[in-house]
């Protein structure tokens, strides 16, 4: 559907961003109460700053930020540029997601998981910690569309799906237990082997290996980039990693397959 013309082309990517771009802001949002320990199913969203209730022209993503050049039009306090970017981040997530799948039930799925994949990262770096409910939001998402993927084999979905959730998840939690027993500490997060898991649950088992392999490397790369550490969740300047998996997680969506099938062709 979506290259019946260059015209709807156009019209879906544009649709698509604009609600990527809204959605990016529910996510920033969500996040931020999630991590203040406030309810974020209800309540006006407000400013940080002066609790001011903010109005239609102050939420418009990405736009509402330039047109007020960062700040509060009551009280004048900076906004974050994480805002804008948290929403434009989103947009382009979101386009990739209908180009590659185009307009299907796994477009919608992937669209879903993808939103709260930016909730789990954004939480996760302020806070360090990953709420289970955003991770039972995740495996709703993947439960709910399990009967109408892969061509209604409800059972085979669901095989492939908890296949793949352990082999993104055991091995690394055999090798936390081993490390916490060598370094006298917690070397791995539980909330980082849980994301994997329901992570995992989207995948083959060898497009989860290929999650594994690019979320260390993000990791790596994250850390270096923050100038933080990474795998110390005692240290106040460790970097989470939780951002790096659910990045990869979102990669792996759109290349993991083609990557793992180009590979397994070298041989």
């Amino acid at each position: 559907m979506l290259h019946l013309s260059a015209a709807l082309t156009a019209y879906i990517l544009t649709l698509t961003a604009v609600l990527g771009a809204v959605l990016g802001s529910f996510a920033a949002c969500m996040a931020g109460r999630i991590a203040a320990g406030e309810n974020w199913v209800s309540g006006r969203s407000r400013c940080d700053a002066c609790g001011h209730v903010l109005g239609v022209r102050d939420l418009v993503p990405i736009f509402s930020w330039l047109f007020l050049k960062g700040r509060c039009r009551w009280c004048g306090a900076r906004i974050s540029i994480r805002c804008p970017l948290t929403e434009a981040l989103c947009a382009a997530a979101f386009v990739g997601v209908v180009l590659r799948f185009d307009v299907t039930l796994l477009t919608v799925q992937s669209l879903i998981l993808t939103v709260l994949l930016l909730a789990v990262a954004l939480v996760d770096y302020d806070t360090a910690l990953i709420p289970d409910q955003l991770l039972l939001a995740i495996f709703t998402d993947w439960l709910l569309f399990a009967p109408f993927v892969n061509n209604g084999l409800l059972w085979a979905t669901v095989r492939r799906g908890l296949l793949g959730a352990v082999t993104a998840s055991v091995p690394l939690l055999l090798l936390s237990v081993v490390m916490d027993r060598v370094l006298k500490k917690e070397s791995m997060g539980g909330g980082d082997i849980k994301l994997f898991f329901v992570c995992g649950l989207f995948f083959s088992w060898r497009t989860a290996l290929f999650l594994l392999i690019v979320s260390c490397i993000l990791g790596i790369a994250f850390a270096v980039l923050s100038g933080k550490t990474a795998g110390d969740p005692e240290n106040p300047k460790a970097f989470p990693f939780g951002p790096a998996v659910a990045a990869a997680a979102y990669v792996t969506l759109l290349a993991g397959e083609s990557a793992v099938s180009a590979y397994l062709s070298l041989f």
